[in-house]
C-alpha cells in the first residue's frame, strides 16, 4: 500500500468516528397518553377519583384552582449539538366543577407552543427612559425626605 492510500483510509476512518457523535435521537417526556383511556373520560359521568384511577395523577394542576388537571406529553428530536425540536405535543386538560365532576375535556397539540425570542442583553420595559445622568442625579434631595406612605405627622 502506498502512503497516500493509507492516509486516505485513516482520514475516512477518522471522519467516520467524528460523525458518530452527530447522530440524532428522539426523546419522549411527560405523560404517555393512551388514546383509548383518554377517550373514556366522559363529561358529567366521571369525577376526580375515577379520572385518577383511569389516567393516573396529572402532570400538573391549575395554578389558581385544583379543579383543572393537565396531562402533558412531548416528543422531541435532536441532531448533533442543536437545540431540541418539538415533533409532537399533546395536552389533555380536564376541568372539574365545584362538586368534583368532569365539566370539560379539551385536547390541544403543538399549535399552542409559544416561541419566545430573547432581545439581546436588555429587557424592554414600559415607562419613561432615563439617561445615565438622570438616573444618577435624579434622587438628589429625596434622601431623608418624608414622602407618601413613609410616616410622619400630617402637614410636615
Amino acid at each position: 500500500m502506498t502512503i497516500h492510500r493509507l492516509t486516505l483510509i485513516a482520514s475516512i476512518a477518522a471522519l467516520g468516528v467524528a460523525t458518530t457523535g452527530c447522530a440524532g435521537y428522539r426523546e419522549s417526556r411527560g405523560y404517555i397518553l393512551d388514546e383509548q383511556l383518554s377517550q373514556a373520560v366522559a363529561v358529567g359521568t366521571d369525577n376526580k377519583t375515577s379520572v385518577e384511577r383511569t389516567l393516573g395523577r396529572p402532570t400538573f394542576t391549575g395554578q389558581f384552582s385544583d379543579n383543572e388537571w393537565y396531562y402533558v406529553s412531548r416528543e422531541t428530536s435532536t441532531f448533533a449539538f442543536r437545540n431540541p425540536r418539538v415533533r409532537e405535543q399533546s395536552v389533555l386538560r380536564i376541568r372539574f366543577d365545584a362538586a368534583g365532576n368532569v365539566a370539560a375535556v379539551e385536547r390541544t397539540g403543538a399549535e399552542k407552543i409559544a416561541s419566545i425570542d430573547p432581545y439581546g442583553r436588555t429587557t424592554p420595559t414600559l415607562g419613561r427612559r432615563k439617561s445615565f445622568f438622570e438616573e444618577f442625579f435624579g434622587n438628589i434631595g429625596t434622601v431623608g425626605g418624608v414622602g407618601p406612605g413613609q410616616g410622619g405627622a400630617p402637614g410636615q
